[in-house]
């Protein structure tokens, strides 16, 4: 498992400048891979499941388990699955480069929460734009 400051760098590359249907699906695993390290530091493997044809999902809901807060980056999931099928599944949409790049942003919004919420245990609480979070970044 790469360390999850490299997956944050490499999502803000792919933000620059991603440009294919592949760039969605190593956003996704990016992803993935992101929640890979909120499990692991549970304590527990990361599932190889899949939910509603997701290993993303299966990992959320692995990950939110014992930890209502955790809950709060359920839709940022959901909304990363959303721009890969639509990227993936319309490749010649006019508005595919819009549509992959708010992938990445997503992608980056989940990198944020997670791994503000490895340092700040009760971040999402009430929002990932906490300033703890951003007191800690800066």
């Amino acid at each position: 498992m790469r360390p999850i400051e490299q997956i944050g760098d490499r999502i803000q590359e792919l933000i620059s400048k991603a440009s294919s249907a592949n760039a969605a699906s190593e956003l996704l695993t990016l992803g993935e891979e992101v929640l890979e390290h909120w499990v692991t530091a549970k304590g527990k493997p990361p599932t190889d499941d899949q939910r509603e044809g997701f290993r993303l999902l299966a990992l959320h809901r692995q990950g939110s388990g014992g930890d209502p807060s955790f809950n709060a980056c359920r839709e940022t999931c959901r909304e990363l699955v959303y721009h890969y099928n639509l990227v993936t599944l319309e490749p010649e949409h006019p508005e595919f480069s819009k549509r992959l790049q708010m992938m990445g942003l997503v992608a980056n919004h989940l990198f944020l929460f997670v791994s503000g919420k490895m340092e700040t245990q009760q971040l999402g609480d009430f929002c990932c734009a906490s300033k703890p979070l951003h007191s800690e970044l800066n």
